[in-house]
């Protein structure tokens, strides 16, 4: 997936710019967790936007939702994922969900 530069984070952007050794290996990281994987790329994608939304990272929402929609999750998956922590993480989850929705509606 080839990621809108608007659904990246000014800081992960810094982060790619800045650190571009530490960027490269950080994403060697990421794609071997993900190829060691049991969950398919869908699921992946939405607990993803579980944890994000567990730990309160808006920034991240907007590339995470782009990817769990180009994976084919729709609409109702990506709040379901989002809210799905509300059990154990309270209340706080929803300060993501309208940039979780924006994201979404951005393409619908």
């Amino acid at each position: 997936m080839d990621p809108k530069p608007s659904t990246i984070s000014p800081a992960f952007r810094a982060f790619m710019t800045e650190a571009p050794a530490h960027a490269q290996s950080w994403g060697g990281m990421v794609q071997g967790l993900a190829a060691a994987s049991a969950l398919d790329k869908k699921t992946s994608a939405l607990a993803y936007l579980a944890v994000l939304a567990a730990l309160r990272m808006e920034g991240g929402i907007p590339f995470h939702v782009m990817e769990a929609k180009a994976q084919g999750a729709s609409r109702e998956e990506v709040i379901s994922a989002v809210l799905i922590g509300l059990p154990a993480a309270g209340h706080a989850v929803t300060q993501v969900l309208p940039a979780a929705i924006a994201a979404f509606d951005e393409t619908a």
